[in-house]
């Protein structure tokens, strides 16, 4: 019997226009609720399209993510999406958490990557400083849209990999349709294990915490 359903979106920006990502992540959202996900996990600055060599645009006020708000509460899921926020002063890629029953998404700099507890609504963040070794010890999926330890040219699954093996974590990718950024969304789990992973397009690809440990499964979308 399943006790988790988690979810990475495979993701196709739209134009860098925030209104029409927020309408594309609406149907991911279904697709994922469908699937009676209970997390979805989009990739870095999903909601406002990636960004190289120039400065990230301000974030987008949150009266306009108010739709994913409603769609989190609506399908009781917990959707976590990218989108720049301020820190010290400057815009810093993010995190959008977006809680079934809140009004508000919870806003925090992306780090490493999202810690992802079953029926856990706190969701904490690995900072980019911080040493794995201080990944939330009640956490059982590290949820990222980049490599953690890396730089972003010399990413690879194989590093994922070694991180989930390392610190005896599943690890959850989360990356664009495209292909070229990361290389596909995928799964791993604790023992480093490949569970399962995508090529290109746009699709949802889910993990499910089972007692006798994790099965991976690719649902397009439609």
């Amino acid at each position: 019997m399943s006790v988790w359903t988690i979810a990475a979106a495979q993701y196709e920006p739209r134009n860098r226009s925030v209104a029409e990502n927020i309408t594309h992540h609406l149907r991911f959202i279904d697709a994922a609720a469908a699937a009676s996900c209970e997390v979805l996990f989009f990739p870095e600055l999903s909601l406002t399209g990636p960004v190289r060599n120039t400065s990230l645009p301000l974030p987008p006020d949150t009266t306009a993510l108010r739709p994913l708000c409603e769609a989190a509460t609506r399908h009781k899921i917990m959707v976590i999406a990218g989108l720049p926020v301020i820190k010290n002063g400057n815009a810093v890629k993010g995190l959008a958490i977006f809680v079934p029953g809140r009004q508000e998404p919870v806003m925090r700099p992306q780090g490493k990557g999202a810690c992802l507890t079953p029926l856990q609504t706190d969701i904490s963040v690995l900072p980019l400083n911080a040493d794995p070794t201080e990944l939330d010890p009640q956490a059982s999926v590290m949820a990222t849209g980049y490599c953690p330890d890396e730089p972003l040219e010399q990413q690879s699954t194989a590093t994922l990999q070694r991180f989930a093996h390392r610190y005896a974590i599943a690890v959850l990718k989360s990356d664009y349709a495209s292909g070229t950024l990361l290389g596909g969304s995928a799964l791993w789990d604790e023992q480093g294990q490949l569970i399962v992973r995508a090529d290109r397009g746009e699709l949802l690809l889910t993990g499910q915490k089972l007692a006798e440990g994790w099965q991976g499964d690719i649902i397009p979308l439609r």
